[in-house]
């Protein structure tokens, strides 16, 4: 042990935080994001109306016009995100006299009608980026995610054996001290909302447990899918009979919201205009705190319901809420701003850490003029991985309104911005000195974020502006929040440039400190 059990804890704390640390904060700015997924998708998607889906009305209206675009199709799927969504998802499979390149899939705004939006992967890319990655096999990536989430339970527990002072430090946050700063920065982001983050990284582990540990399922199942077959259940569309008028589906939506007392977030239609058919209609993702669906499956011509489907049993029901609570679908408008702020909380705790490990070794190096290579690539990788992220999403969000709307391929376009931009700063890092490179980086995003509101007014009809006239808080909230982004980066370029710039020694030499130190 290194010289005790509190050494060797911190000792512990602090590797495993910088190797990982990069990949951490990545995780948590894009799973932070993901709190406001829905609302990211629509500002992504001006086209679409944000126009509130009633349940009933919207799926019957959905109903329709899937009769008259996909007639001869075996199975129609009308999906809805929430109550936050602004519109439906649709999806059909074609009979097998439609040709090859027939479309299967629509979207329709809150009122009914087809959606011609921009293509594009919105909130979704940013989701699933923190759980999936991106160009990476999604099989290893949860891999990956999944070691670093380990990574973080290890260092949260191992800091908080470290800590001394664990109260003291819900108070104390002394600006403008140099190493002190970025240590109360990182204890009041760590010790605050530990329980937050405590529960995130758990349940954000429990939400794949059958990828990382499938032994349970392979003790019990031939394989898999057996087990996903009969754990989510996916009726298939039986061998059609006859034809015979589809019933209403209004009021089949409307009775299976009054048996769970939730709104309804899917109708599938298994073989629509056939005596077979059936109508499934599943409880929404923001139903409850269980992310597991509950369904009802009627008869699709005399509308008798024919079963229920409900997961239940202890094991599910704690899955389902475990994935609930790290998801946090179900929560109100306040509730998802607090979660949003939180792990906002969760990014500074990292990123401050990884600062301070550059901060607290720059003190000790024999000429911190001309630190040694892993000094310098732990700086050159804080500035890529901390500034280039923001400046990232930045660019991904620009791309969305400067790249033609109708060309092929723009939501891999999208993508591929989001990921130049994130390299080029990075080469940015590397080729310019650390104090530079901060300075000029934190600079960046604070101008593209400011940029966001700009770019979207000139192109689109829905500016800050236009938006709180109309009432219009998803977009307004949008721009504003950019704006909110870019002043904070703002500060933090003028507040590093200024101590950079700060006094120089009687010999007109500025002092060799680490401009990581200077921020706070």
């Amino acid at each position: 042990m290194k010289n005790g059990f509190r050494q060797s804890m911190a000792w512990l704390h602090t590797w495993t935080g910088l190797l990982l640390g990069w990949l951490l904060f990545a995780i948590f700015v894009t799973g932070t994001s993901s709190y406001f997924q829905e609302e990211i998708t629509a500002w992504m998607t001006p086209e679409v109306r944000s126009v509130p889906a009633d349940g009933p009305k919207s799926f019957a209206a959905a109903t329709r016009w899937l009769e008259r675009e996909a007639p001869g199709a075996s199975e129609w799927s009308v999906y809805s995100a929430g109550k936050r969504a602004a519109g439906l998802q649709l999806y059909w499979v074609n009979g097998p006299d439609a040709p090859a390149d027939a479309p299967t899939d629509a979207r329709l705004d809150g009122g009914g009608r087809k959606a011609e939006a921009r293509e594009t992967r919105g909130g979704e890319f940013l989701y699933r980026f923190h759980y999936d990655l991106h160009y990476i096999n999604w099989y290893w990536a949860r891999w990956i995610v999944g070691i670093a989430a380990m990574a973080m339970l290890v260092a949260i527990f191992s800091g908080i054996v470290t800590h001394k002072k664990i109260i003291a430090d819900f108070f104390l946050l002394r600006l403008g001290k140099g190493q002190r700063s970025w240590l109360d920065a990182h204890n009041v982001s760590s010790v605050l909302f530990l329980p937050f983050i405590l529960m995130i990284t758990y349940t954000g582990l429990v939400s794949l447990a059958t990828h990382y540990m499938p032994w349970g399922i392979a003790a019990n199942y031939a394989d898999q899918q057996k087990f996903f077959d009969t754990t989510f259940p996916w009726p298939t569309p039986a061998e059609k009979v006859g034809p015979a008028p589809l019933t209403a589906v209004a009021p089949l939506v409307e009775r299976a919201e009054r048996t769970w007392g939730a709104g309804a977030g899917s109708v599938r239609i298994l073989n629509p205009g056939d005596r077979t058919a059936q109508v499934i209609v599943s409880t929404a993702p923001d139903a409850g705190m269980s992310v597991r669906p509950r369904s009802l499956t009627f008869d699709g011509v005399t509308g008798k319901l024919i079963s229920a489907h409900n997961p239940s049993g202890a094991s599910t029901a704690t899955e389902g809420t475990m994935i609930g609570l790290h998801a946090g679908r179900f929560a109100s408008g306040v509730l998802r701003t607090l979660y949003f702020l939180s792990g906002l909380a969760g990014c500074i705790m990292v990123a401050s850490g990884l600062i301070l490990w550059t901060v607290k070794r720059r003190a000790k190096l024999a000429d911190p003029d001309r630190p040694h290579f892993g000094f310098r690539l732990v700086e050159k990788l804080n500035v890529g991985a901390i500034a280039g992220l923001p400046f990232a999403i930045a660019a991904y969000f620009l791309a969305n309104r400067l790249l033609p709307v109708g060309g092929a391929g723009r939501s891999d376009r999208e993508i591929a911005a989001f990921f130049i931009a994130w390299g080029a700063v990075f080469v940015w890092a590397t080729a310019r000195p650390s104090a530079r490179a901060w300075v000029e980086a934190l600079a960046a995003v604070a101008v593209s974020f400011a940029l966001v509101p700009v770019i979207n007014a000139l192109t689109t009809d829905r500016s800050l502006v236009a938006s709180l006239i109309a009432d219009d808080w998803v977009f307004a909230g949008f721009d504003a929040t950019m704006l909110l982004i870019a002043a904070g980066f703002g500060w933090a370029a003028s507040k590093v440039l200024r101590r950079s710039a700060g006094p120089r020694t009687a010999r007109g030499k500025r002092p060799a400190r680490s401009p990581s130190v200077e921020v706070a």
